[in-house]
């Protein structure tokens, strides 16, 4: 008798862990619950987090802004729900946006509540934010039908094509990097106040922390020489030239005691406009023209290169390229003591294809 009650509790136990580790089931009825499409989170002066979300998404209702000052994360999801009449539900959360002073102070703690729920997808798309997201959204409420989604879109849509317009990030891809060897974590960083929410450059981090950003000219160049390795439009407004569909190639060699690092980068491209002096519909001028923005891209990127030694980051991964067979891998520690010291040398070979629109 004993022994058929010990095999029905086993029984009944495998069915509970089958089912989901839980005996409660929960109410997914449409009707009472509201997907969240996105969480932003920054820090008050009191030390507090403040969350906000914006409900409900996908429904024709008026939509407003709810926003808690909790301790914890996973407090503020609990709370939310005393704020609406649905049940707020994350199975649908697609989006976290970081205030950029709390990235500084560091985002594991907020990242690590996150993954061990199951309803959080690991493709959650991570951004950090300058200015106040809050403002952005409340201004916007009534101009932008369904703006959470809009945002959404616009993320995923730079993150199917590789355009290398943006660094689009998610949480899998963070933490992967985070908890690997030579790797620096990078996310996208956006300027938002009033009127607009724009993409502003990529952020680095030493480990979970936020230490600087790169924009502009030092951003073109991060995309093309770690991240998509294209660039659909490449603005060079010192040389008054637009240079489209630009693809890379880049090799990373070292010297024997790694006191020397060399970059070779192959450029391929067309000019989309010109408005600079010389005369690149002729041989000399083009020739000219073409040694003039190699040399100019050898000492951005080199510049570029030299900051994030000063800074201890290596986000373009350049320690990984020490990784022999055979032979002890360097030590993170190891690496970063070679990479703060060695010399860098950057050679550029751009190949452009036949002007498409000349300004004389």
């Amino acid at each position: 008798m004993n022994a058929w009650i010990k095999k029905s509790f086993l029984a009944i136990l495998s069915l509970v862990l089958m089912v989901g580790c839980t005996p409660f089931i929960e109410n997914n009825e449409v009707e009472d619950i509201a997907p969240v499409i996105f969480w932003s989170i920054s820090e008050t002066d009191e030390g507090k987090l403040e969350i906000s979300t914006l409900v409900p998404p996908l429904v024709k209702e008026k939509k407003r802004l709810l926003t808690l000052d909790v301790d914890l994360v996973e407090q503020g999801g609990k709370e939310f729900n005393l704020l609406y009449y649905r049940e707020l539900k994350t199975g649908q959360l697609r989006m976290l946006l970081i205030n950029e002073e709390l990235a500084r102070k560091g985002v594991k703690p907020i990242l690590e509540s996150m993954l061990p729920d199951p309803d959080i997808s690991q493709r959650l798309f991570l951004l950090v934010f300058k200015g106040s997201f809050k403002d952005y959204i409340e201004n916007q409420l009534n101009q932008q039908e369904n703006l959470d989604l809009f945002l959404y879109n616009m993320l995923r849509h730079y993150e199917e094509y590789n355009q290398g317009e943006m660094s689009i990030i998610n949480l899998h891809q963070f933490m992967k990097t985070l908890n690997s060897s030579y790797s620096f974590p990078i996310l996208p960083i956006f300027k938002a106040d009033k009127d607009s929410l724009v993409y502003e450059g990529t952020a680095f981090f030493d480990e979970d922390k936020l230490i600087t950003s790169i924009e502009k000219m030092d951003e073109q160049l991060f995309q093309l020489i770690n991240n998509d390795h294209y660039l659909k439009l490449f603005a060079i407004p010192d040389l008054a030239v637009t240079l489209g569909h630009v693809r890379s190639n880049v090799k990373i060699n070292f010297n024997k005691n790694k006191s020397l690092i060399s970059l070779k980068i192959n450029l391929n491209g067309r000019i989309e406009e010109y408005r600079g002096e010389k005369n690149i519909l002729d041989d000399t001028g083009f020739y000219a023209f073409n040694q003039e923005v190699e040399s100019y891209l050898e000492k951005q990127t080199t510049e570029l290169l030299k900051e994030m030694q000063e800074l201890k980051v290596d986000p373009i991964q350049i320690g990984a390229h020490t990784l022999k067979p055979f032979s002890k891998p360097l030590s993170e520690k190891e690496w970063l003591n070679y990479w703060e010291k060695a010399n860098i040398e950057v050679d550029y070979n751009l190949t452009i294809e036949p002007l498409t629109n000349v300004t004389q």
